[in-house]
């Protein structure tokens, strides 16, 4: 008998990426768009003294995360990224931990994704112009220490 597709394995297909929430200090916060999930580890060039080819050695050096960026819809009221950002006063600010969860399609968390000690770096207001109909989104960026992936 044919697979008719009412049973398909989650090993074969790749994970959808529309369904997802964010979270900090036990508030859920809607977004639209995520990027910037990066790490990366620094190469360090290193020659050896009595090294037989006269070629560098390439290390592992210090890990970087970069800055990820977060997309929403403006609502009426939600005041929760602004404020956060109003918290820095003189190289100060609360720094939190940003949870991104990857859900299935019950709401299930599959995947998640941990920034730690994260700010808000930037937020990029609005554009607006009279004769567009366009719902209003803003841009949030946020400085991490490090991205942590863990798998349900």
């Amino acid at each position: 008998m044919a697979n008719e597709g009412s049973a398909q394995s989650t090993s074969i297909w790749p994970l959808p990426k529309f369904y997802f929430q964010v979270e900090w200090d036990s508030e859920k916060v809607l977004f639209q768009e995520i990027s910037g999930l990066d790490v990366e580890a620094q190469g360090i060039e290193y020659q050896h003294d009595d090294s037989p080819r006269f070629s560098t050695v390439k290390m592992p050096g210090i890990k970087k995360s970069g800055n990820v960026t977060m997309k929403k819809g403006v609502f009426k009221s939600d005041n929760k990224s602004w404020d956060w950002f109003n918290e820095i006063k003189m190289n100060t600010i609360k720094r939190k931990t940003v949870t991104i969860k990857l859900l299935d399609e019950v709401g299930a968390p599959v995947m998640t994704w941990i920034l730690a000690n994260a700010w808000p770096t930037k937020i990029t207001g609005i554009d607006m112009k009279s004769d567009d109909i366009e719902v209003m989104v803003e841009s949030i960026e946020f400085a991490n220490e490090g991205v942590t992936v863990a798998n349900a």
